[in-house]
């Protein structure tokens, strides 16, 4: 497990990150990487890495993408537990001078959502929870504001949640190659891998279910 000293945090904007278009303004992408021909968006699916996966970063991930288009993908690694740290780590206590000591000293585990955007923060949660920095994805949602992380610790929030730092992204074609050759399958998106306790066992959960596309 990563030891986290410090977390400098920001929460990401979804004007940023929900969508795919134009992701080259917002991420630098490597110059020479498998290019494919997009065809079918995998959005709305679990991508699972397979063992010709050549990126170390990604090995045995699962990943719930949010979007993927002509221009590029976007989605989020839910299987690899980076810590626990106090929600003090995690928010300005300037934003509620009102929040209380133990509320800060709470510990929240947090997970590597991906190499991008890696001191910014999303949470994924069950369809129960919601305000206004909340986004609706098929069959979970995705929040965005400390209030939700707040909400979760005061047992105010939703039944299941995960606190995700950092996001993964492909430019025009890269996913779409690394397809190709067989990195990655396709699998169901189910809550029950999507929040299950044991984060080895999501793997094995979504390669079970995986399927490629003709």
């Amino acid at each position: 497990m990563i030891k986290i000293l410090l977390i400098l945090t920001f929460f990401i904007s979804f004007n940023n990150i929900a969508h795919s278009i134009d992701l080259p303004k917002y991420y630098k992408f490597p110059e020479n990487y498998l290019k494919g021909k997009h065809y079918e968006s995998t959005k709305n699916f679990f991508i699972v890495a397979t063992e010709k996966i050549k990126d170390t970063r990604f090995k045995k991930t699962v990943v719930v993408m949010l979007d993927h288009d002509n221009k590029g993908a976007l989605g989020i690694v839910i299987n690899k537990p980076l810590a626990t740290v106090k929600l003090g780590s995690l928010i300005k206590r300037l934003e509620d001078k009102n929040i209380k000591e133990d509320l800060l000293n709470y510990k929240v585990p947090i997970y590597w959502g991906g190499p991008l955007d890696n001191n910014k923060i999303l949470i994924i949660h069950t369809k129960d929870y919601e305000n206004k920095n909340t986004k609706n994805y098929g069959k979970f949602s995705i929040s965005n504001d400390y209030k939700a992380l707040l909400d979760i610790v005061k047992k105010k929030g939703p039944t299941k949640s995960l606190v995700i730092i950092g996001v993964s992204a492909w430019t025009v074609g890269q996913l779409e190659g690394e397809i190709d050759k067989g990195h990655w399958n396709l699998s169901e998106i189910t809550q029950d891998t999507l929040f299950h306790e044991k984060n080895k066992k999501k793997h094995i959960m979504a390669t079970k279910n995986s399927f490629v596309r003709l």
